[in-house]
């Protein structure tokens, strides 16, 4: 038995589970208890999304080279999952778990289960000669764990990595600390320049992991009645990650109780809503860019690692990694109490060990406050819930019926000592090298009906609504700007009226780089384009095409030839997430003429240089450089292209600091395409949710809701679930 178009029936334990679709392909699920919408979603899943399971769950258990290809790749990317252990402790964890929440995710692996049974695996399974196993609620936990760590608090990572190869490249400590104003502390270049870097610049890794969900940005925001026309509450939310594949990341879905109805977003692997609404609040998230990973300075010597009283030896893990048709590839691990090393430590020397705040003793927490979140009733306790989260660091947005607004950020995070910023390694052999235990979570910047009447978060640096100061590496303000400058002063705002912000494209940060630059335009026809450009980056902009090329010619000129080098600056840009994550930091060098970056150089004569050269360029429509393909996540590229596997291509508008992010990140390791990859609208004076999705609801090529919202989402198109 599959779901089609008419309705099934499934008999489970707690009663008859009703499992249909709304006109546009979503699945509704009805069932008279928690357990048996739970127990439907694991079926549901399996019957639109079962190979993109098995294939993540694959991925995460570190079995990709022994399962798919047995290539160089894969057994790096294995080599990975290995070496972060991201449930060291399950059985502890599990335990860790109410009752009524165990229970849940039980049934939700046996409906995932029964659908396995009665149907059997999905065709690409066995043209890989893989029989796939039942699902186990284990598969949900480290789904839960890795979910919230790919995509940006590996990024946190790697850029303290980066930092590190650029001391160790000889950039100068002022010019260090105006690029990451968040580094206070002063810099040991003699230690770190003899610490022993074992992976490259950014590891190529995650960017093979297509059908691992990768949190890149997003934008959320509130409203008070006060500002809108049904005089209830409004809440919207666009979550910017990958969108250049399929099936989409997202699984939409209904589910039903007698007296409660739930709507929104799901991961396919794990039951509960991470995005959406109930009949009472509505909640969307936004990444925090709260720091979750150190890294520490190891001594270490003979297998061993230096501490104040003496030596200690490092617990050994040995990882067997099984490769398809070659011999195995067997890796030895060294952890101690505090993360995990990178290197073998039996050559004297200074090597870095990773710290990640979640590590270990943590996660049940996030499915306890998840998976009861549908029960709470009011802002105010929906806000107490997501502070119980540990793994997952984000900032939640929430509104309630009776007309309360909040925000609150979650997540485990380092309670350093004043004067570390957490961004250079510190010596872990001296006293208070070590952990420091957690900031409260009383301290986490939140937000509850502020005076304003309305709250927003664009991944900007949101420190100064607690009284703690989790992040060190926050985005540019741009986005929050804009949304801002939309929302003050309006109190008759409406849905179709915030449908229009999340399509908005113009760029606070190309107004004022044009405030910048419009002493050195010439008046040649490129010049007088750009002159008049209205600063959108719609698809048949011409202007927005010049922009961008006076825009890189500035960031060339200024980071390339007279900072890190072209080379390295080139290899920033194109292989690693510096340049599009953290392009906030260079613009406030580029507008700070007393910065150290412009010691030594005519700062007026660089920057008319740079845009005389970048409009000496052949002009064109904005929209002709945009060219994006929707990818199956395991025959994308392989098949010819009448198959139907892929989409496109198709043309993305947006920029980097536009409220709909559009970045298209071409590497050597493939394409990453960040835009809005789900978005949603809720008046809570109804009990609709408007959405769109880049994608649809099925994996299967020949299905109708294979790719049923990507029309809509590209033209501004929603439904009502």
């Amino acid at each position: 038995m599959r779901l089609r178009r008419s309705e099934v029936m499934l008999d489970g334990e707690t009663g008859n589970i009703h499992i249909g679709r709304t006109k546009e392909g979503v699945p509704r699920v009805r069932a008279e208890t928690a357990e048996g919408l739970a127990f439907g979603l694991g079926w549901v899943h399996a019957n639109d999304r079962m190979l993109q399971m098995l294939l993540m769950r694959t991925v995460l258990q570190g079995r990709a080279a022994e399962q798919l290809r047995g290539d160089d790749r894969f057994i790096k990317l294995d080599t990975y999952m290995r070496r972060m252990n991201f449930v060291p402790d399950p059985e502890r964890m599990l335990n860790g778990i109410e009752e009524n929440v165990r229970r849940q995710l039980y049934r939700y692996a046996e409906g995932f289960n029964r659908f396995l049974s009665e149907n059997g695996g999905p065709l690409a399974t066995r043209l890989l000669c893989y029989k796939p196993k039942p699902w186990s609620v284990f598969d949900t936990l480290i789904i839960g764990k890795v979910f919230s760590f790919i995509g940006l608090t590996d990024i946190q990572g790697r850029m303290e990595k980066l930092i590190i190869q650029l001391i160790q490249k000889g950039i100068d400590e002022t010019r260090l600390k105006d690029l990451f104003p968040s580094i206070t502390e002063r810099i040991d270049y003699d230690l770190i320049g003899r610490v022993k870097t074992v992976q490259t610049l950014v590891p190529e890794t995650f960017e093979w992991m297509r059908d691992v969900p990768k949190f890149v940005a997003s934008n959320n925001w509130a409203l008070s009645g006060d500002h809108t026309r049904s005089k209830k509450p409004l809440i919207c939310g666009d979550i910017h990650l990958q969108v250049n594949r399929l099936p989409a990341i997202w699984y939409e879905v209904v589910l039903q109780l007698s007296d409660n109805k739930l709507a929104g977003t799901t991961i396919p692997g794990s039951p509960g809503l991470i995005v959406g609404r109930t009949n009472h609040i509505a909640w969307s998230p936004t990444y925090t860019f709260m720091d979750m990973l150190d890294y520490r300075i190891e001594h270490c010597k003979d297998g061993r690692y230096r501490r104040p009283e003496g030596w200690r030896e490092f617990s050994v893990r040995e990882e067997v990694i099984r490769v398809k048709k070659k011999d195995p590839v067997r890796i030895r691990v060294y952890e101690n109490e505090d993360g995990v090393l990178e290197g073998e430590p039996y050559e004297e020397g200074y090597y870095l060990l990773l710290c990640w705040s979640a590590a270990g003793d943590c996660g049940a927490e996030d499915f306890n406050a998840m998976m009861t979140l549908p029960g709470i009733r009011t802002a105010k306790d929906a806000m107490a819930q997501f502070r119980r989260l540990d793994v997952s660091s984000f900032n939640w947005a929430v509104t309630d019926t009776k007309g309360n607004i909040g925000l609150q950020m979650s997540g485990r995070c380092f309670d350093r000592k004043q004067g570390i910023s957490g961004l250079i390694p510190v010596p872990a052999w001296l006293k208070g090298g070590g952990f420091g235990g957690w900031i409260a979570k009383k301290r986490l910047p939140s937000v509850y009906n502020p005076k304003e009447g309305f709250l927003c978060t664009a991944n900007n640096d949101i420190n100064d609504m607690g009284r703690s100061r989790p992040i060190n590496l926050p985005m540019a303000t741009y986005r929050a700007d804009r949304i801002r400058m939309l929302l003050q002063g309006n109190k008759d705002i409406t849905v179709e009226d915030m449908k229009k912000v999340q399509y908005d494209l113009y760029s606070v940060q190309a107004e004022r780089y044009m405030k910048l630059i419009e002493p050195f335009i010439p008046d040649t026809k490129n010049g007088r384009i750009l002159r008049g450009w209205d600063m959108r980056y719609d698809l048949g902009s011409v202007g927005a095409f010049l922009f961008e090329s006076v825009y890189m010619t500035i960031m060339r000129t200024v980071f390339g030839n007279n900072g890190f080098g072209s080379e390295v600056f080139e290899f920033l840009v194109d292989e690693t997430v510096f340049f599009h994550d953290y392009y906030g930091s260079m613009d406030d060098i580029v507008f700070n003429d007393k910065s150290s970056w412009w010691d030594g150089l005519d700062r007026e004569a660089v920057l008319k240089s740079a845009v005389v050269q970048g409009l000496s360029v052949r002009a064109t429509r904005y929209g002709k450089t945009r060219k994006m393909t929707f990818s199956h996540l395991l025959f994308g590229g392989r098949l010819p292209r009448f198959f139907g596997f892929d989409y496109g291509p198709v043309r993305l508008a947006g920029s980097r600091a536009t409220i709909p992010q559009g970045q298209i990140h071409n590497s050597k390791t493939g394409a990453l395409t960040v835009a809005p990859s789900f978005r949603m609208i809720a008046d809570m004076s109804t009990d609709e949710l408007h959405t769109n999705l880049a994608g649809g609801v099925s994996e299967k090529r020949f299905s109708r809701w294979y790719k049923s919202d990507i029309r809509r989402w590209l033209r501004g198109g929603y439904k009502v679930l």
